[in-house]
């Protein structure tokens, strides 16, 4: 199988791309910078492909991306750090027109994948409070959630140039390496971790391992549509913490009051760190997927 993968030298687009090479798969990684994709345990792999693109002037080397079996779309600006208006657009851009370039260079192919895996995240729910959302619950609203809709929006003419679309909404990736969980381990090693806020917003989580491998489920099966990729148990953030510290030996118990929150990281420490979204993958587990960590201490224990 030849699979082509956009963020490649993220997080998951690296985990994603050692999976299939592990299993003898081509994989051409598509990226923002020249030079070689890396692959998770080395710095880079001199062997693999690299398809250099230009979002801002439209440009990209289709010649590379025919006779693909698959691409799995999951370039993106990082979400982290404060939203100015210069960073939302940023953020906004990078995935809506990277969407737009794609599904138009995938319609003019001529050997043309079978599937296109596109990347969107559970904001896509919005705050939700305690309402369980599943991939048939509305859209709601925010800015993630905006976010969202019009990077889901822009692959809509996929379908019409004949592939199949998956849509994979991501919850928060708990894996070795992520940058959320690297800081959260941080901080709980100093003994300063604890509740955010009233600690009882829904957080909807999954680990590495089983991110990668939903992807191959889907890459693999003959579905289409939206998928949640999140474990079938969130948790509250509280209880998130006491898991993180406990399977760090330290204590939790210093809150973070929601005015501090707001005040130093602003609209993103709000939308990130309070909002409640209690996601279920209810349609991933009805095609037949299941978890090696649907319990978010087995998830961390991998992790760190």
């Amino acid at each position: 199988m030849r699979v082509a993968i956009t963020g490649i030298r993220g997080l998951i687009g690296g985990a994603l791309a050692a999976s299939l090479r592990a299993d003898g798969h081509e994989v051409v990684g598509v990226s923002r910078s020249p030079g070689p994709a890396p692959v998770e345990g080395s710095e880079s792999d001199a062997a693999g492909q690299t398809v250099v693109w230009n979002v801002a002037e439209e440009s990209i080397d289709a010649a590379a991306l025919e006779g693909l079996d698959a691409i799995v779309h999951l370039a993106g600006e990082s979400i982290g750090g404060r939203w100015t208006d210069k960073r939302k657009a940023a953020i906004m851009s990078s995935r809506v027109e990277s969407t737009k370039l794609l599904a138009d260079t995938v319609g003019k192919l001529d050997a043309k994948p079978s599937v296109f895996v596109c990347g969107s995240a559970v904001g896509f729910y919005g705050n939700r409070g305690e309402e369980e959302l599943t991939e048939w619950s509305l859209p709601g609203n925010g800015f993630l959630a905006e976010v969202c809709k019009r990077w889901e929006r822009a692959a809509v003419p996929i379908p019409d140039a004949g592939v199949r679309l998956v849509r994979i909404r991501t919850g928060l990736v708990v894996g070795r390496g992520a940058p959320a969980i690297e800081r959260m381990a941080r901080i709980t090693r100093l003994c300063a971790g604890g509740p955010l806020g009233t600690g009882r917003q829904w957080w909807s989580w999954i680990s590495l391992d089983d991110e990668v491998r939903a992807i191959r489920h889907l890459i693999d099966s003959d579905v289409s549509g939206a998928f949640n990729l999140t474990a079938p148990n969130p948790v509250r953030q509280r209880g998130f913490q006491r898991a993180l510290s406990s399977a760090l030996r330290r204590p939790s118990f210093m809150p973070a009051p929601r005015f501090a929150i707001r005040a130093s990281l602003g609209e993103m420490g709000q939308a990130l760190l309070l909002d409640s979204t209690r996601v279920l993958p209810d349609a991933l587990t009805e095609d037949g997927f299941r978890f090696e960590h649907p319990e978010l201490a087995g998830a961390l224990a991998e992790a760190l």
